[in-house]
């Protein structure tokens, strides 16, 4: 048997880690195990074992396994694979990846604990300071503590300095408690402390509760509810609650039973998503256009592997997708529906539990840990048909029979991770998954991302249009709005137009509802002393504080550091502070003066910090305790309001002038989904767009929903400037805490990059916002061609890096990272 496994650890370092397997261990080790593992001094960690052997490492000791934490693996051979593609393509390690593939309940790891040494002795007078004696007295005082539980109750800000002291002393004692976050969820089950043929012993709990009417009652509800009576059925287990409810008794009534010897009560480990049964509908009856469009998907599929649906908003795209699920399940295979928000979840999740009940499960970052835990386990040990839907993240589920993937809103940037590493999109990553599983993967859009839709004008892809709304309601009207001209004409209040407020009102007056979009959240950008001009910015961050008014208080988007608004100015003292600009708090709080006692929501990040905030929000709009509802871009993205005529677009120059060469995509992407929510039930929407640019070419394009121009238009853009889909983009950013430092690396980086890529190499900039969290940051871009395999682009990026930290040490100081594709 094999005595050495090679584990990935999850952490952000090069390649695998060997550790012994010893003997009593060796037949529980298997790829794809967790396994407990020492790493460094002091800390323990989960690994995932990817491969065992019998070479004996040579020059150093080879650590041991601690323990195996599972009867089987609990990552799949195919998810290795996966991983590794994800590594290789996104110039990142695979521990980031198993960090951000596996759910942190499935991730054990230690936490550093202190006691105090009882034979210390302090050597001379002074040897420990005033903060030493605190935190040793505090230590013994608890007998054995973190040190994150010091800091919060000492206050002072270096506990791990003092620590570090007392531990060289000799003063303390550091120990690893290893910490399992899974709780699995459980209910309590009642039983019979009796063996089922013992007849003998059933006679004597009823002698025993013949006096006792209560307990009685129990024990014959018991009989009924376990069928124990009935011996050609199985015994069934039967939970507290149903017995208690049964007999009409209290806790206490059982609690006595149990006293007396009859009942026991134990602890039962249930799956959290298995519902009651429930009366399941078929998905609904498609019309002769979807028909013909869910015809050719088919067809698609039977030469292509990945098929674009291109359907305009309100087409009913997700009719047909219930009807190709439903397909895969018959066929017993596994589905995976991605969706960008978890916003979007909650409409999906309702009408697909009516067709497919328990065979749908949700996965996203709003679950608990336990919940993600519980789903992870559910497919793993399950080949049975579902449909999984859930954000980007779901991709990583260990699936087994994966026959279908369909990626919903596919153009949407939330599919792209930002940050932390793996910076995937979620998109692409699906697509290579269903390819290593034979699975087809279908794409849905109004605005089909720019390279998406051009493979499949190439023929790369199978490609299906749904070019008319459901029931043929028409596009909805758009009218644009030029600010510049109504500010001239004093027609503007605030943000609003005198015609936005007037269309807004005669809707409301009709019992219909109004869609508000501004793409900036707070209740403003910033404040300003109008006195001597001074702005309040981030002491981190090279960016001005947003003011939330519900707190009082300017925060950064960046780092989260938050101060006070003052009530006079820090630099002149005057009372001039003044709030500029305008986030969906402040449009909120102005439209409710414009309609008061109209009942108004807000959906943005902050309104949707907690699990059920998204099903609350939407649920009272859909049931029209809201009528007027103001959001981000998180009310663009497929939400389906019935009664919703009017969508203002409060400024759209803010999408359209930013610094980027998706800027365009974006704002047309944006503009278009959000004037899809108008007008999608028995009547034709309208969308006004305020600009001060209303000659823009992306304005026209969405006022006559025309996708293929815009198309076109970006194209021949792209084609001139040398952008995808012509080139493929590698951002790499470089971060130091010292911006003369940074400035010598990176342009000595960049540099030796252009030794071997030439002129792909730009830069070194500072981006947009050129410090965040106190890190000082330079871009480089890399423009790579499409066809470039980006495995040895990975090891050519690697090897210049080795070359730049053996030139120049600093650079082991500074933070090297790549985005690829970035969106």
């Amino acid at each position: 048997m094999p005595q050495f496994a090679e584990v990935l650890l999850p952490l952000a370092i090069q390649g695998s880690y060997t550790y012994r397997i010893t003997p009593e261990l060796q037949p529980s080790v298997a790829i794809g195990s967790r396994v407990l593992v020492p790493f460094g001094k002091k800390r323990i960690y989960t690994a995932i074992v990817v491969m065992t052997h019998d070479i004996e490492p040579q020059g150093y000791r080879v650590k041991e396994i601690i323990s195996v934490l599972d009867a089987f693996p609990i990552v799949k051979h195919p998810q290795i694979k996966f991983w590794q593609w994800i590594a290789d393509y996104y110039l990142c390690t695979m521990g980031e990846v198993y960090k951000a593939a596996i759910p942190s309940g499935l991730k054990v790891e230690s936490e550093t604990f202190i006691s105090v040494n009882p034979d210390f002795e302090e050597q001379q007078p002074g040897q420990l300071g005033d903060r030493d004696k605190v935190v040793l007295d505090f230590t013994a005082q608890r007998g054995r503590i973190q040190i994150n539980e010091i800091t919060n109750a000492t206050g002072f800000k270096n506990v791990e300095a003092i620590v570090s002291r007392l531990l060289d002393a000799g003063a303390i004692h550091v120990s690893e408690r290893v910490v399992d976050n899974y709780r699995p969820k459980t209910r309590s089950c009642v039983r019979l402390k009796l063996q089922r043929d013992d007849e003998q012993g059933l006679h004597h709990f009823f002698d025993e509760v013949k006096r006792a009417k209560k307990q009685e009652a129990l024990l014959l509800a018991y009989l009924d509810l376990s069928h124990w009576l009935q011996r050609s059925k199985p015994v069934i287990e039967v939970t507290k609650d149903d017995l208690l409810k049964r007999a009409d008794a209290t806790a206490a009534v059982l609690t006595a039973a149990c006293q007396r010897g009859i009942f026991e009560i134990y602890k039962q480990e249930i799956n959290r998503f298995d519902h009651a049964n429930r009366q399941l509908v078929d998905p609904p009856v498609l019309t002769d256009e979807q028909k013909r469009a869910y015809g050719e998907i088919h067809q698609s599929f039977r030469e292509k592997n990945i098929t674009l649906l291109h359907g305009v908003t309100s087409s009913g795209k997700t009719a047909i997708y219930m009807h190709l699920i439903a397909d895969a399940l018959k066929l017993g295979k596994q589905v995976l529906y991605l969706v960008p928000e978890i916003a979007l979840t909650t409409q999906l999740t309702q009408r697909l539990e009516q067709v497919f009940g328990d065979r749908l499960l949700i996965y996203h970052s709003k679950f608990s840990d336990n919940e993600r835990v519980d789903i992870w386990k559910k497919l793993l040990h399950s080949n049975e048909p579902c449909v999984v839907i859930g954000v980007r993240s779901s991709i990583f589920l260990p699936y087994s029979n994966l026959g279908l993937v369909i990626v919903d809103e596919e153009h949407d940037a939330s599919y792209k991770q930002q940050d932390p590493a793996p910076r995937y999109n979620g998109r692409n990553a699906a697509m290579v998954l269903a390819s290593m599983h034979g699975a087809k993967t279908l794409l849905g859009s109004a605005t089909p991302a720019i390279e998406v839709y051009r493979k499949a004008q190439q023929g790369d892809y199978g490609f299906v249009q749904l070019l008319n709304r459901y029931e043929d309601i028409q596009m909805p009207q758009v009218k644009v709005i030029d600010t510049k001209l109504a500010r001239k004409k004093h027609e503007m209040s605030g943000l609003f137009s005198m015609e936005l407020i007037a269309e807004c009102r005669h809707a409301l007056e009709a019992d219909e509802q109004v869609i508000l979009f501004q793409n900036r959240r707070g209740y403003a950008p910033m404040v300003r002393c109008k006195e001597c001009g001074w702005v309040p910015t981030c002491i981190n961050c090279d960016v001005s504080l947003t003011y939330h008014k519900h707190l009082r208080s300017l925060s950064c988007h960046y780092c989260g550091h938050t101060i006070s608004l003052p009530d006079l100015c820090p630099a002149c003292g005057l009372p001039g502070i003044e709030i500029m600009g305008y986030g969906t708090e402040r449009i909120e709080d102005d439209i409710d003066q414009v309609f008061p006692g109209e009942r108004i929501s807000r959906m943005d990040l902050d309104t949707t910090r907690n699990k059920n905030s998204y099903d609350r929000i939407i649920n009272e709009f859909s049931a029209h305790k809201t009528n007027i509802l103001v959001g981000t871009q998180m009310v663009t993205k497929g939400l389906d309001f019935d009664a919703v005529s009017i969508v203002g677009i409060l400024n759209a120059d803010t999408m359209i002038s930013f610094p980027d060469f998706r800027s365009g995509e974006r704002a047309f992407d944006m503009m278009e989904q959000v004037a899809g929510r108008a007008g999608r039930a028995h009547k034709q929407g309208k969308v006004l767009i305020q600009t001060s640019n209303p000659q823009h070419p992306i304005i026209g394009f969405v006022v006559n929903h025309d996708y293929k121009g815009f198309y076109e238009h970006e194209l021949a853009e792209r084609e001139k400037f040398g952008y995808p889909p012509f080139t493929r983009i590698i951002n790499i950013y470089i971060k130091h805490r010292d911006d003369n430092v940074l400035t010598e690396i990176s342009v000595r980086y960049s540099n030796m990059l252009r030794q071997v890529f030439a002129h792909r190499v730009l830069g070194p900039e500072a981006p947009l916002v050129a410090r965040v969290q106190n890190l000082f940051i330079r871009q480089i871009v890399l423009k790579m061609e499409t066809q470039a395999s980006m495995s040895k682009v990975k090891k050519i990026l690697r090897d210049i890096y080795e070359q730049l930290v053996a030139i120049d040490s600093r650079a082991k100081a500074a933070i090297i990272y790549h985005d690829v594709d970035p969106v």
